[in-house]
């Protein structure tokens, strides 16, 4: 199988309590990309979402946009390798 844009993302700031795993998920609907959005023990919102180049970079601009009120500190990082994923979970 053909490789795929992968991004890392970590969202800081007020991400927790406040529906950002929700909204990425009905955001991802929108996208033809896979991943999920989880909290973490320090406060920060992981997403992990990987698809072509182009949709995955429009759905996380999605979820800034969507969501920028509560984000202090966004930090990504990018690759290409196999696919991982099947859908958009929340976990």
């Amino acid at each position: 199988m053909a490789d795929v844009y992968h991004e890392t993302v970590y969202f800081t700031g007020h991400v927790q309590g406040v529906g950002f795993r929700y909204a990425a998920l009905q955001i991802a609907k929108e996208f033809e990309v896979a991943g999920f959005a989880c909290n973490l023990p320090d406060g920060r919102v992981q997403l992990e979402a990987e698809g072509r180049a182009s949709e995955v970079a429009a759905f996380i601009v999605g979820v800034e946009e969507r969501m920028h009120g509560f984000v202090r500190k966004t930090e990504r990082s990018s690759s290409t390798r196999a696919p991982q994923f099947s859908g958009f979970t929340i976990k």
